[in-house]
């Protein structure tokens, strides 16, 4: 089962704005490492769940792992072929709203080479460029 809502006000959501940085969400909070995004994007469920199968396989079982994104924004999609009109689609996946200065994941129990390691192969799965951050 994806990463998702497990109830929400409404079904069909519209685009929003993805203007702006990350205030909230910007530092490392409960681990001693995180993966902070650079740009801004929608990250999917199934992205999601590719960086944290990365991340908990070079892990191997140590240190303990935080994701701090959550994919809230229903995307719908119509079938292909399709004809204009008819109105808008059913959800077909879940995306979290990324900006520039969000943490994405953060690492803790764990030394730096390792996390380093971990965090490069998380974001090769994803579609902005990020980097390593350390607790202040």
């Amino acid at each position: 089962m994806p990463l998702m809502p497990k109830r929400v006000k409404h079904r069909k959501a519209q685009r929003g704005s993805r203007a702006g940085t990350a205030w909230r969400g910007a530092t490392v909070a409960f681990g001693e490492f995180g993966l902070q995004a650079l740009d801004r994007a929608w990250i999917t469920t199934t992205q999601i769940e590719a960086c944290r199968v990365a991340l908990a396989r070079h892990m191997k079982r140590r240190g303990k792992l935080w994701i701090r994104i959550f994919p809230d924004l229903p995307v719908t999609a119509r079938p292909p072929e399709t004809r204009m009109g008819k109105g808008k689609g059913p959800p077909a996946t879940w995306v979290a709203r990324v900006r520039p200065g969000n943490v994405l994941f953060e690492l803790g129990g764990v030394t730096e080479p390792l996390a380093r390691e971990s965090f490069r192969l998380a974001a090769a799965k994803l579609p902005i460029p990020t980097r390593f951050v350390k607790r202040k």
